[in-house]
């Protein structure tokens, strides 16, 4: 409000300016001392400056105090709505265990690593592909032995293995790589038909393979 009245007195003239000091009661007290400021300015002297100060500036700053007041009575009782989540679109971990439940921990894993990558956390992403061949050598060899010892009936290793690379993916590998952040949830369907026409394809692959081993088989 004091700017205000500042750029307004300042296009007046000194007869203007004149008639809210001479008149001050007459006018709200802010202009008058917008006034007398303006004025003295331009090097006009006011000789009942002091006392038009003395008067007026009290009344300025009770305004002034019970205005701040009410402004923060007002922002104090105002409900403020959360701000939506903001960040990096991640994909998230529920999306993480449920792709690698659905196809395989190899999937859970490169989304976790694509979410590093997204982070610039490209050393910490390597880690994680280095933990996965790791997991991925393992679990082969485990499986294999699983066979030989159970028959077709270890297959149930395989969800297993799955499992535990959930558990490493999200205990582990999230809280200390990615860690408490806010993020946008990022959309899993472009990742579902890349999955779909990969294991989709791996498996046309595998069957046709064991189809002519099968037939080789045969005398």
């Amino acid at each position: 409000m004091a700017e205000d009245f500042a750029a307004k007195m300042g296009r007046k003239t000194d007869a203007e300016l004149r008639q809210y000091v001479d008149r001050y009661t007459d006018y709200r007290e802010e202009a008058v001392l917008a006034a007398l400021d303006e004025l003295e300015r331009r090097g006009r002297v006011v000789a009942e400056a002091g006392t038009i100060r003395t008067d007026v500036q009290p009344v300025v700053e009770q305004r002034a105090a019970e205005a701040a007041t009410a402004h923060a009575a007002e922002a104090a009782a105002t409900v403020v709505e959360p701000d939506p989540a903001t960040g990096p679109a991640l994909y998230s971990p529920a999306t993480i265990a449920i792709f690698s439940v659905l196809f395989s921990f190899l999937a859970g894993g490169v989304l976790l690593v694509i979410n590093l990558f997204k982070l610039d956390k490209q050393s910490k992403a390597l880690r994680l592909l280095l933990f996965i061949v790791l997991y991925l050598v393992g679990s082969s060899y485990l499986l294999q032995w699983a066979i030989a010892q159970f028959g077709p009936e270890a297959r149930w290793v395989s969800a297993a293995v799955n499992l535990g690379a959930v558990v490493a993916y999200l205990w582990f590998f999230w809280p200390r790589y990615v860690g408490q952040r806010s993020y946008l949830s990022r959309g899993w369907l472009p990742a579902l038909v890349v999955c779909l026409l990969l294991f989709g394809s791996l498996y046309v692959l595998m069957q046709s393979v064991l189809g002519q081993l099968g037939g080789a088989a045969l005398p």
